[in-house]
């Protein structure tokens, strides 16, 4: 069948958006016609090279939801019909990791993360050249083919744009305070960074009870939208200096938790600087793999400062997912305001142009 989607074919040049052949699902594979996409900074580091996989050409996008159109052979997860949201990080339920209740860290992606199907071959290709999809999802497409483990049936009266957010952003962040650092009611947390995933933390911190919620970022439009969803206070660095003042904040200990939602190691250690003895630092955001983390031992020994890295929210997606969604559902998580702005696929191009400006906490694609 034809489909249109967005292929990378260099990095740090546009996505050009084309007409595409795709193969019909296989064994253990679904359609699914693709209703909306998250526009994420991990899109974009697929897009600068900051991340070398999967292969170009590509198709990135790895937030989304839509409607399963058809089903391979031995699908038993969804039917035609159901709505569904994408998983970019899949879960088989029985190897080693899921079934010591890391599912996240499932071997299955190690399949996925190359851009192909778990048999090793594609489904999308331009004329005779194949098309890889960014963790085997490829979201910026209006059809496209993956594995059932991929997909999670959701409810008909969940938003398409809610559930694609909801799949990466909101889970990352609300999963790296509830599942990653457990905090507990009444501590003090510093949230590095209040973009998408960011925000999503903090208000994973007001859900856990959380009685200082101090966001750091360097744009004053994003603290103030730090605010909105639950922030306590605000910190430019530009403005203030963030070690002082979290300590002003905190009787002069230091905070209880800090998140690094960058991914930066000068932000890591910024982070190992405002916490208190026996503080956590979490480190939330990806950035090149070829950084590196210096700091000094002795002092985290003798504070027994922890750090902690937090891959998709330490989540059980199947569980997890939903309840966030109930939680969206019932007022306790306000996932409308995450949206900035809405484009077509065919003003993607534009979407990432706002997202470098700052402009937008969360872009969607609805196709």
């Amino acid at each position: 069948m034809k489909t249109t989607g967005a292929v990378l074919y260099k990095h740090n040049s546009p996505l050009v958006i084309e007409e595409l052949e795709l193969d019909p699902p296989q064994k253990g594979e679904v359609l699914v016609e693709m209703k909306a996409a998250g526009i994420c900074h991990s899109d974009l580091s697929v897009l600068t090279g900051v991340f070398q996989m999967p292969p170009l050409p590509c198709i990135p996008g790895h937030e989304g939801a839509g409607i399963v159109r058809e089903v391979g052979p031995g699908v038993d997860k969804v039917k035609p019909g159901d709505h569904v949201m994408i998983l970019w990080a899949p879960s088989c339920g029985h190897c080693f990791f899921c079934q010591h209740e890391q599912p996240y860290m499932c071997d299955f992606r190690q399949f996925t993360r190359g851009g192909m199907m778990p048999d090793g071959t594609h489904r999308l290709r331009k004329g005779d050249i194949n098309i890889f999809n960014m963790t085997g999802v490829g979201t910026f497409n209006r059809f496209n083919v993956m594995t059932q483990n991929c997909v999670l049936p959701i409810d008909k009266d969940i938003p398409f744009e809610i559930a694609a957010l909801t799949g990466c952003g909101v889970i990352t962040g609300v999963g790296a305070v509830l599942n990653t650092a457990k905090v507990k009611p009444g501590s003090s947390v510093v949230i590095i960074g209040s973009g998408g995933v960011g925000i999503n933390v903090i208000q994973g911190s007001v859900l856990a009870a959380a009685t200082k919620i101090i966001a750091v970022d360097l744009l004053d439009n994003k603290l103030e939208m730090a605010k909105k969803f639950g922030a306590t206070h605000t910190i430019n660095p530009n403005k203030e200096n963030v070690v002082e003042r979290v300590m002003q904040l905190t009787g002069g200990r230091g905070a209880d938790y800090a998140f690094d939602v960058v991914g930066s190691p000068q932000l890591v250690a910024l982070g190992v600087d405002v916490i208190r003895r026996g503080g956590k630092v979490i480190m939330v955001g990806m950035g090149p793999a070829d950084q590196k983390l210096d700091l000094p031992l002795t002092p985290l020994l003798v504070m027994e400062k922890s750090l902690i890295s937090c891959y998709y929210g330490s989540s059980d997606m199947c569980t997890d997912l939903t309840m966030l969604l109930d939680l969206y559902k019932i007022g306790r998580l306000d996932l409308d305001s995450l949206i900035s702005n809405r484009y077509s696929l065919e003003d993607i191009n534009q979407g990432f142009a706002d997202l470098v400006a700052g402009k937008n906490l969360r872009g969607v694609v609805e196709m």
